[in-house]
This record gives C-alpha cells, structure tokens and sequence, in this order.
C-alpha cells in the first residue's frame, strides 16, 4: 500500500481516500489524471490517500464491494462513499466541495489540542475497523480455499478407487484369454503328462502369440493403476493417432471367440473394409470395445447373438455398436448407467453393467465423441459411441 499524500491543512477535518488500482496498461493515463488532479489539493486540503494494487490484495477489493478499477473510496470520515468509472476526476470536482463542507469544524479557529486528539483517535478507530474486516475477508478466502482443497483431495481418492476397481474388472479379460491360452499349450507340451492335443507348429505360434498380447494389456493396465495410485495423474492418458478401426475390431472379436464359443453364442459383425481410420488411441478405444463385449456376452442368454458394427455416419464422425440381445436395461436407468458409483439392482451382488461404463464414457469424451444406449427390456441393449475421423 502506498502512501501518495498526507497533507495537514488549516480548518477542515482530514479526508481518508483509498485509491484502487490495476496494472492494466489501458488504465495508466486515467490513474494519472487521478493523482495530478488530488495532487493540486494539497496545498488547500487536508487527505490521506493510500493506493491499493487489487491484485496484491483482492480483499480489500471485495470488502469494499468494488466492481470496476480504478475506484476511488472516500473511507472516513463517514459515510463511505465510492468514485467509480472513466470520469472519476469530474466526480472528484463535483464532490470535493461537499465533502470539505459536510467536516469543517464548527469554528474557524485551529482546533484545539483535544479536539485534534480527539479526531486522530477517530481516524485510527476508522482504520483499525479496516484493518480488522479486511483480515477477516483474509481468513475467510484462506478457509474457503483450503476447503475446496479439501474437497478436491476426497474427490481425487474416490476416483481412484472407482478408476481401480474399473480397470481390476478390465483385467480379467485378457487375464482369462492368456490363461486359455497357456492352458492349451500345457495340454499339447507339459512334460509328464498325457498329451490330449495334437498342436502343430502354426497353432502353437498362435498361442503363443496371442499369450504374449494379452500379458502386455495386462502389464498396461497394471501400469495405469499404479499411476492413478501414487495420484500421478487424474486424467486419462490419451495419445491419439491415425487408427484402422476395422483391424482393431477384428482384433477384438478374436480375442473373444474363445467366450462367445463357451455360451454358444452367434457373434455378427458388421464392419465394412471402407470404414475410414479414425483419431484415435487404439489401446484405449480397445478397451472400449472391449468393455462393451465383455457385458454383451456376460448377459446375453446361451444361443443368443451378439453384434459388433461400425460406420461410417458423417465426414467426421464414425459410429460403432455393441449390441446384444440379453435382459435390456429398464427406462428410469438409461440416464444413469455411464454414472461412477451406479449399478442396476440386479448387479448388486455380482459385476455387471456399469463397472466400466463410466470409465468407457470417460474415454471417449476424452476423445470428443459421445457415448450413449438404446434398450428395450426383455429385447437387448444395444451401446453406441462415436470418433473423429482421422484427417492427414
């Protein structure tokens, strides 16, 4: 806070006038103005102003209710009164009068010594009530941030015990395909034991390949759960680039076979070769998909059919589907199943709808596309969601 005058004049009772202030270049001229125009008062008047830098104490700012810079307040003697606006000056002109008249003494004389007392006691009652309220303002900003704090700490541990909990249920699925896997080739290779698989060379190559896939999503995932753990970032990790969408849903659907065959399901796909790359982050839009054949197949009856289709909707977006033919999700819980913390009265006591759901909504908002569900109880659900075209 700078002082810029403090001049002691004869008959008239001091003026206490804050001047706030910005560091807006556009507003250095008119401040100016301000201090040529108070500095021509001083050899007359007698006023105390202190300029105030909003930015190094906004509570004063809000204390004082200002909604505009540069303002001008005339603090004591009361009442306060507040100069605002580009013509400040010309308010100055017309209210300065006033203000010497509505303080002169009752006499012309120099007031005496208890008099002159008497009116530094209330001047410093003025400021310490300033002073008092502005520290307050303080503390109160003070509290309120350390509560949002607060706040944000709590929302970031729950978050990362859904995010968690998500990507342990996503675990499970290349979990269970290297686990098939690896179970195949010990039939065909395990030493001492019957050998009940006849593997030729290319189907173990297979395997192994495939083994070798799946421990590698797993070793992502379990890279992203240590991150989100230690808090190293709250924010999906998305790197998008050129993506053939068709080749990763084949992808997919092969990692599935083994599942769909286990219920004896028919798996329909719909997935023309002209479907343009998308703008993309294939292991994350992997999971995607994955996530929604995991339900699709979890729920959809034996002999029943799963679908996976893509197209090509617009110049910009591409559209993929999911759908089954399962239970179907009632009409009061469409809005709610891409919440965090939902899941459907039927899931309460197993996984189901809505453990990764939201976690898929957070992909593909992340990749500035939407996420939605159409269902007819008893008929099946079917989940679309869309991406950018990739555009060279």
């Amino acid at each position: 806070m700078e002082v810029a005058a403090d001049t002691l004049g004869q008959g008239r009772v001091p003026l206490k006038l804050l001047l706030f202030i910005d560091k807006r270049p556009s507003l250095t001229q008119q401040v100016q103005q301000i201090r040529q125009y108070l500095k021509t008062l001083e050899d007359r008047f007698q006023f105390h102003l202190d300029v105030v830098d909003i930015g190094e104490q906004p509570y004063l700012a809000e204390h004082y209710k200002l909604v505009a810079s540069p303002s001008l307040v005339k603090v004591s003697p009361p009442p306060q009164q507040l100069l605002a606006g580009s013509d400040i000056v010309s308010q100055l002109e017309h209210w300065w009068p006033r203000w010497q008249e509505e303080h002169q003494p009752p006499t012309k004389d120099i007031p005496s010594l208890l008099e002159a007392t008497a009116l530094d006691l209330e001047l410093a009652e003025a400021d310490d009530q300033v002073t008092h309220s502005a520290e307050l303002i303080k503390l109160s900003d003070e509290i309120f941030r350390l509560n949002q704090i607060k706040d944000e700490l709590e929302a970031q541990l729950r978050f990362k015990d859904r995010i968690i909990a998500m990507m342990a249920h996503d675990l499970r699925n290349p979990l269970t395909a290297a686990s098939i896997a690896i179970e195949t080739l010990e039939l065909g290779y395990a030493p001492n034991q019957r050998r009940n698989l006849d593997l030729s060379p290319e189907l173990t190559g297979q395997l192994l390949k495939h083994a070798k896939t799946q421990v590698r999503a797993i070793n992502r995932m379990i890279t992203d759960i240590l991150k989100t753990a230690r808090g190293a970032t709250l924010d999906l990790q998305i790197h998008p680039q050129e993506l053939n969408l068709v080749a990763l849903c084949e992808a997919v659907v092969e990692e599935t076979q083994d599942r769909i065959q286990a219920k004896a399901l028919n798996l329909a796909t719909e997935v023309p070769k002209d479907v343009p790359p998308v703008y993309a982050d294939g292991s994350q839009v992997k999971r995607v998909i994955s996530n929604l054949l995991d339900n699709a197949i979890k729920y959809t009856p034996e002999g029943g059919t799963v679908s996976l289709i893509a197209l090509h909707r617009t110049t910009q977006k591409v559209q993929v589907g999911v759908i089954d033919t399962g239970p179907g999700i009632p009409v009061e819980n469409r809005d709610r199943i891409f919440e965090e913390s939902f899941r459907l009265q039927r899931d309460v006591t197993q996984e189901g709808y809505g453990l990764g759901l939201a976690l898929c909504q957070r992909i593909i908002r992340a990749h500035y596309g939407q996420i939605w569900v159409d269902s007819v109880p008893g008929e099946g659900s079917a989940f679309y969601f869309t991406l950018p075209v990739y555009r060279a």
